[in-house]
């Protein structure tokens, strides 16, 4: 078989050629995308870690109330943020959580419009669809070399690899909610006169909520996932301890740190689940 490898496409050479364009002819786009993403972390930093560590935890059991109404979900979210507290990883913890709610901004801010079209646009979904599936299968560390091509090292590669990892999940699930409103709901909106927009807001979103709730739910999940790997370009956070702890062979570290992340995962998951009531 030499002689097809003899011939070999260069895909990787074109994949590089394209991205050594890229930073010649739009370095000033990608510096001002990374202006507006550290302002972004500089601000979610400034709110999670100017105030006291116990006024954050309150605000976080707050919200919790307001989006489940229960004490049982309130309780357990105050439990894990002093869990954290008590094995001293806050300020790491701010700055994972500051990834992931960027993340979040830019995923859901994407995706749920992406979603949107694609579930009124069948052609646009099937044209969408293996574009997605190599964002989500492609290894997240590929998504590293250009990132720090484009944006160097620190927090900002680390959100832009996340963002492109993750970006693929709301808009499937945006675009599962919205094509699986039923047809019987659309119709008798239809006949009582509403318009596109009317059906979009008081029928296809209410009723794909639960799917764009379950996006945002992945999204935090994944933007989790990613703090170890952002570790490996300057990103701060839980992954440096845990990184550290790989470098290190600290067990004691690493199962702490770990455990952390976990920890992170279930309060934000707990405060955000949302199911769909019969």
């Amino acid at each position: 078989m030499n002689w097809l490898s003899d011939h070999k496409i260069p895909v990787g050479h074109w994949a590089k050629g394209f991205f050594l364009w890229l930073q010649d002819n739009a370095a000033g786009f990608f510096d001002g995308m990374a202006r507006v993403m550290e302002a972004l972390i500089n601000a979610f930093l400034w709110v999670l870690q100017t105030p006291h560590p116990l006024v954050i935890v309150a605000v976080f059991v707050a919200l919790t109330w307001l989006f489940q109404r229960r004490w049982q979900t309130c309780v357990l979210v105050a439990l894990g943020f002093l869990f954290i507290l008590n094995q001293g990883y806050w300020e790491e913890t701010t700055e994972s959580l500051t990834l992931v709610l960027a993340s979040c901004l830019f995923c859901m801010g994407m995706g749920v419009p992406i979603g949107i079209a694609a579930a009124h646009r069948p052609r646009l979904y099937d044209a969408m669809r293996p574009v997605l599936d190599l964002m989500q299968t492609l290894p997240a560390f590929v998504y590293l070399i250009p990132a720090i091509v484009f944006f160097g090292i620190g927090m900002v590669p680390g959100l832009i690899a996340t963002v492109i990892f993750v970006v693929p999940a709301p808009i499937r699930l945006t675009h599962l909610g919205i094509s699986s409103t039923p047809q019987p709901l659309l119709e008798a909106a239809r006949a009582f006169g509403a318009t596109n927009r009317q059906t979009l807001w008081k029928v296809e979103l209410p009723f794909a909520l639960p799917q764009i709730m379950a996006g945002l739910n992945q999204t935090i999940m994944l933007s989790l996932s990613m703090v170890v790997i952002g570790a490996l370009v300057g990103a701060d956070g839980l992954g440096v301890p845990v990184l550290r702890a790989i470098n290190t062979v600290n067990i004691a570290l690493g199962f702490e740190s770990g455990l952390m992340i976990v920890v992170v995962a279930i309060v934000l998951d707990r405060m955000l689940r949302m199911e769909r009531r019969e």
